[in-house]
């Protein structure tokens, strides 16, 4: 897909962190980005700066999807490219037992249904608003693609760390999905992708103490850093440039492999 003042983009999660970045990159390609997120403050401030629009949206809520996506809509039109960036962690053992006092305990439904809820179902509840959107497009090729979806997924879908039980299971789910929904949409030329970020300097490392991240950077082979968000939006638009990619996981990662903890 050729990038440009033409098309329109719809980023979640766009307030902060990879997805910040990526609608970032977007607009500096020319793209008329949406930035979606239940960030306020923060998202109207981008959507400022960039030249973007901003709209509140719960992932986990129809009713928001659909308010957030027709208010983007109303200023770009119907969106060609969605990434979805929205995205909750949380750490907890399926089962421990307390070292003082022997008692077990287990991880409590709620918090494990609301990282589904936000990772696997908003990202399911995003595509399927979006590709409904993109299918009453005209090609834009000869291929006759209308349209790409990118989704965040992570490392820890493939090798989820102690404690991860949620969080993997939701990412391991977004991947799993990928080959799938490319497949449902292919006829209708709309592509899709997902990346698997390993440990990047994002807002979910922003509480840890500079030695902490200095240890995880060191984990990394190469380059031994933290990935910086940019280099995620630097992935994302350039699966949006390549018609070729699609159906495709792809670990942006360092050639990191995650240890037990």
């Amino acid at each position: 897909m050729k990038l440009g003042s033409d098309v329109a983009a719809v980023v979640t999660g766009a307030a902060s962190g990879l997805g910040a970045a990526t609608a970032t990159a977007l607009a500096a390609k020319g793209v008329k980005v949406g930035l979606l997120d239940v960030n306020e403050e923060s998202g109207r401030e981008l959507a400022a700066r960039i030249g973007g629009t901003f709209a509140r949206c719960d992932v986990t809520d129809e009713a928001s999807v659909d308010s957030a996506l027709a208010a983007v809509r109303a200023a770009h039109g119907q969106e060609r490219i969605l990434v979805n960036c929205a995205g909750i962690a949380i750490a907890k053992r399926i089962v421990r037992r307390d070292k003082e006092t022997g008692a077990i305990e287990l991880h409590d439904l709620a918090s494990f249904a609301k990282v589904i809820q936000v990772n696997l179902i908003g990202t399911f509840l995003m595509m399927a608003k979006c590709a409904a959107g993109m299918m009453t497009l005209e090609p834009l090729s000869p291929d006759g693609e209308r349209g790409v979806i990118i989704n965040t997924a992570s490392v820890a879908a493939q090798d989820g760390q102690i404690g991860q039980v949620a969080y993997s299971a939701s990412k391991g789910g977004v991947q799993a999905m990928t080959l799938p929904v490319a497949r449902d949409l292919a006829r209708d030329g709309i592509r899709v992708c997902s990346i698997l970020p390993g440990l990047f300097n994002t807002p979910m490392f922003a509480g840890l103490p500079e030695e902490a991240k200095k240890s995880l950077a060191a984990t990394v082979p190469f380059p031994s850093r933290l990935g910086d968000p940019s280099e995620y939006a630097m992935l994302a638009v350039h699966i949006c440039e390549n018609v070729m990619l699609n159906g495709e996981s792809i670990r942006l990662d360092g050639a990191i492999r995650l240890a037990p903890r």
